[in-house]
């Protein structure tokens, strides 16, 4: 898969036509042997053709013209039926999509597939879903990650060079890390979750999965902006900026040596940065994420609906949450999350690992494996900041480097992220 600079250079151009990249790439998802895949659009060669004739007319929406995207099984597609991994919810094609679905329409891309999820988006693993465990396109027998397993797989694999997911804890930047490629949650609510189905409202953010850290940028142009045509992207260098360390015992993972190398060598000035509230904050998320996940799962759960095994059972344990845990969970969220804004008020960005560990053996697990997945993100879902998953510079299965924005938005964290991927 050429880069989406390449790759849309070529399209407006006329050295490669919508049609033609839209059939090879629907040939791909057929082909796809990490069960990435969950359906085809029957319309998309369809759209390729119309996208084609615009670009004969001289008409150009931007870079995603013509482009082919993938869109995780959570988001309403018209058409297409949305099951978000799982045998509970019918087979019905959607009649109407969100406005995330749209805006990537309206600028010139032609949407190609239906990609897997972890079960209801409830678990960082991706190999528990009803057509099963979602394959790691660098070792077949572990884990992509999840939930949103197929759109970082569809990515690492070339299929496409951009996907749609959602991140209410790790789900972007999780799969991103373990796959090795670009992983961005924006900020809680900048991007709206109509037509997605919900985990955890007050922590569900739609985020995107990409082969590069330019591609990303072009992306959150698109989405983030009404007339977004991928060009309000900032140009690289980040001299002078605060990068603040992370670097408590609950940080460790990936070594992140390298990666300070390089932002430093960039003219970053590095700062160890010290948060003694965080494990009281992490320890929230599982209430907040539970208690809103059963409140829609309740009664599905009483009629003995079909879920995976491990879905249910994190389901029936959160049936013990009370609202008194719920809102005192909600309230130590907003204090913590003002006292760390506070301990990192200087900073530009902050950085740590993405993930603990690598990706395990498909169905593994011990009592670290979801903890080693999901802690370094989730305090940033309950802090609502933006931030971005890319591949570190470790040798052996890939590892992320995650950036969190503090006093930068979603360009400057991308912006921080092209030096470690030197796009």
């Amino acid at each position: 898969m050429p880069s989406l600079r390449d790759l849309s250079l070529a399209l407006r151009s006329g050295e490669l036509s919508p049609v033609e990249h839209v059939r090879e790439t629907l040939e791909k998802l057929a082909a796809d042997p990490f069960n990435a895949v969950v359906a085809v659009a029957g319309d998309a060669l369809a759209v390729a053709e119309e996208r084609a004739a615009e670009l004969a007319r001289h008409e150009w929406r931007g870079p995603l013209h013509g482009v082919a995207v993938g869109v995780k099984d959570l988001f309403d597609v018209v058409g297409m039926p949305t099951r978000a991994g799982s045998d509970v919810l019918p087979a019905t094609p959607a009649t109407t999509e969100g406005p995330v679905v749209a805006r990537l329409r309206e600028a010139g891309a032609v949407i190609v597939a239906k990609l897997a999820t972890h079960e209801f988006a409830y678990g960082p693993t991706g190999d528990v879903a009803a057509a099963g465990p979602t394959r790691n396109p660098h070792d077949p027998e572990r884990i992509s990650g999840g939930s949103s397993s197929g759109s970082a797989v569809a990515v690492a694999a070339g299929y496409v060079p951009l996907a749609l997911g959602t991140d209410t804890g790790a789900s972007v930047r999780t799969p991103a890390a373990l796959c090795g490629v670009v992983g961005l949650k924006p900020e809680l609510g900048v991007l709206s979750t109509d037509g997605v189905f919900p985990l955890a409202e007050t922590l569900d953010t739609v985020g995107v999965l990409a082969a590069d850290a330019h591609t990303a940028s072009v992306a959150w142009d698109v989405l983030s902006r009404p007339d977004g045509t991928g060009g309000g992207i900032q140009p690289p260098g980040i001299s002078g900026a605060h990068v603040g360390v992370l670097v408590d015992d609950y940080w460790h993972g990936t070594d992140l040596t390298e990666a300070l190398r390089l932002l430093e060598k960039a003219g970053a000035e590095i700062i160890e940065i010290r948060t003694p509230f965080i494990d009281e904050l992490a320890a929230t998320y599982s209430t907040i994420v539970g208690g809103e996940a059963y409140a829609t799962h309740r009664e599905w759960l009483a009629q003995g609906a079909p879920y995976q095994a491990e879905t249910a059972s994190r389901l029936e344990r959160a049936a013990g949450i009370t609202a008194a845990d719920y809102v005192s969970a909600q309230r130590t969220r907003r204090r913590l999350t003002a006292e760390f804004a506070a301990a990192a008020s200087d900073m530009d960005v902050l950085v740590s690992a993405t993930t603990r560990a690598r990706a395990t053996p498909i169905g593994e697990r011990t009592g670290s494996t979801l903890p080693d997945l999901l802690d370094l993100t989730k305090p940033f879902n309950l802090t609502g900041w933006p931030a971005v998953s890319v591949p570190a510079p470790v040798s052996g299965l890939p590892a992320g480097v995650q950036i969190v924005g503090r006093r930068l938005e979603e360009r400057g964290i991308l912006r921080v992220a092209g030096v470690l991927t030197r796009d």
